[in-house]
């Protein structure tokens, strides 16, 4: 089987699961309301940064990017699925390229539109306190978010493969995300930044001081996405479904 009725199987299976709609749902709300939330907060800390604040929502959303990774790739361990799907794909890698591929793509547009939703909202609460930003730091921040969300979806989706098991991921990345950088943050001092989350989220900020830059910061993630995903792909192909 070609990998383009794959891809259109793929996208089917994601776009009719009602839980894989849910969590881009809340991927949308979750940014969006706590985004427009941090419009209203105050502006008068010397460390303000307008760009940040305003998409600040992507530390909470990213916790439905992830999920949706997970989910799309655990679905298929639920009842034998996966022999179904294999059955119908025995190429796994082009199987799991096109789950990848659908993970990646609909994470991206969705993450596009709540970032720029996001962005407009919080500005609004912001005022003139937003002013000083250029088109150019905005369309960067928008871009990098959509890049953020989808790097995020595709290393969970990367692991959920290597552990088969979409609560075994999200055990390991939401600690990840929320509390070990606060918690090894004073010990690691600027190696906390080459996490997967601190590095990804470097093009959100006005300005970035030390490494990694605005645009190092997201391929220090894509490398973390692509070592899970190697790493994926190595158990499934090695592992009898």
């Amino acid at each position: 089987m070609s990998f383009t009725p794959v891809l259109r199987a793929e996208w089917i299976r994601i776009r009719t699961l009602r839980s894989l709609c849910g969590a881009l749902l809340a991927l949308f709300a979750v940014t969006t309301g706590f985004s427009a939330l941090a419009g209203l907060s105050d502006t008068s800390d010397p460390e303000f940064d307008p760009l940040f604040t305003a998409l600040s929502g992507v530390v909470p959303g990213q916790i439905a990017a992830v999920t949706f990774g997970a989910m799309a790739v655990s679905c298929e361990y639920h009842g034998g699925a996966i022999r179904v799907s294999l059955a119908a794909v025995p190429q796994r890698a082009r199987w799991f390229a096109a789950k990848l591929t659908v993970v990646a793509a609909a994470t991206l547009a969705v993450g596009l539109v709540t970032a720029a939703v996001a962005l407009w909202a919080a500005r609004a609460g912001l005022g003139s306190a937003a002013g000083g930003l250029t088109a150019g730091e905005q369309t960067r921040a928008v871009v990098g978010c959509g890049i953020y969300f989808m790097l995020m979806a595709v290393l969970a989706a990367g692991l959920t493969a290597l552990f088969r098991s979409g609560v075994a991921t999200l055990s390991l990345l939401i600690p990840l995300l929320l509390v070990v950088p606060f918690v090894i943050g004073d010990i690691a001092g600027s190696a906390t930044g080459f996490l997967p989350d601190r590095a990804g989220q470097a093009v959100l900020h006005r300005s970035h001081d030390g490494p990694p830059g605005p645009w190092s910061g997201p391929a220090v993630t894509a490398l973390w996405a692509t070592a899970a995903v190697l790493a994926g792909a190595r158990r499934l192909h090695r592992q009898d479904a």
